[in-house]
């Protein structure tokens, strides 16, 4: 086709963290969800890494905004400006005397409102996408972590991403039970300042913490030795002298101040199992529960939940980027998934 330059299709997993984007099966992107505004002119100065450099770390005149919050968009501006700056990064807009047919598809957590859902089509068409699809996380999750999703069998995701944790029962190419909890990487990350304060009488702001939860990251306390990391050192004011001190943080401290948010997400996925048919709920039993998201790469996750639940899990292979690989997979076949919304 002569034109076929025109026609352009995206997979967004627009995330609270970070955002991945996918073009003809390559990831063209993969940047945090944050952008930096002039205060002046409201003009957007960067975005994803270099606003990420600058965040916590700007003079008045410059403000850092994660667009998003819990998974939806928080500031519809921003969001805006950032999908747009993200799109024109990963060659989606050419400057040439033709705007391309956009095609895209954009992942969103399966507990959104009309309104959280609408909000990020409108983004997104604002942002020049002609031909916007979305899906649920969930079953993009299952889509990228290789299930069949369409068999009439039970499969059961556990996605934890930055904002929300996702949890679905998928059969017959639709969501049999589900429950989205905003307890998160995000909680997680504010849980670690809090223990610091409270424990260390430490301040730090989140992109440290965000380095002690990805150095020494854990839900359990006794890890086989192989997996054990490194203790952490973190330097930071004393709340009450304002002194500089420091702290040896292990992953023991870690398990023991995440000990709360988890035990939220067990008892998610209890609920959800609780609801679930017998029928799926055997096959759940027999193939395992899968998890994905940033939060699957937290040590000790899967034994935790399988001591808890008493069946299998399995972390799925490169858990960060299961819901972009499923949003790309359904990118392919608009015209065969029916759980796609348009």
């Amino acid at each position: 086709m002569a034109f076929s330059f025109l026609n352009q299709e995206l997979a967004i997993d627009l995330g609270t963290a970070n955002t991945v984007i996918y073009q003809n099966g390559q990831i063209v992107l993969d940047e945090p969800s944050i952008v930096a505004i002039d205060n002046n002119t409201g003009k957007c100065i960067a975005l994803g890494t270099q606003a990420k450099l600058m965040h916590e770390r700007t003079s008045p005149g410059v403000k850092t905004v994660r667009p998003l919050r819990d998974g939806v968009i928080a500031d519809f501006n921003a969001a805006e400006m950032m999908i747009r700056g993200f799109i024109k990064q990963a060659g989606g807009r050419h400057s040439s005397l033709f705007t391309p047919n956009l095609k895209v598809v954009v992942g969103i957590p399966s507990g959104s409102t009309e309104v959280e859902i609408r909000a990020v089509r409108d983004s997104t068409e604002h942002a020049g996408g002609r031909d916007v699809y979305l899906i649920f996380e969930p079953m993009a999750s299952a889509l990228g972590i290789g299930l069949n999703v369409e068999a009439p069998q039970g499969n059961m995701v556990v996605d934890i991403g930055g904002g929300t944790t996702e949890i679905a029962v998928i059969s017959l190419g639709g969501l049999v039970q589900q429950d989205s909890i905003r307890t998160a990487g995000d909680v997680f990350t504010s849980d670690i300042q809090y223990y610091l304060r409270q424990q260390h009488n430490i301040r730090v702001g989140e992109i440290t913490a965000e380095k002690i939860k990805m150095a020494v990251g854990a839900v359990i306390g006794d890890l086989p030795e192989e997996e054990t990391p490194e203790p952490f050192i973190v330097r930071g004011p004393n709340l009450m002298t304002a002194h500089p001190v420091e702290a040896t943080i292990t992953h023991q401290e870690i398990a023991h101040c995440l000990d709360k948010s988890i035990a939220k997400i067990e008892a998610s996925i209890l609920h959800v199992l609780e609801n679930t048919p017998p029928e799926l709920y055997a096959d759940i039993v027999e193939n395992g529960i899968y998890l994905s998201g940033g939060g699957a790469l937290l040590r000790g996750l899967a034994k935790r939940f399988q001591d808890k639940v008493n069946i299998k899990f399995h972390v799925a292979e490169d858990p960060l980027h299961a819901v972009a690989r499923g949003t790309c997979d359904a990118l392919k076949h608009t015209d065969r998934y029916s759980f796609l919304m348009r």
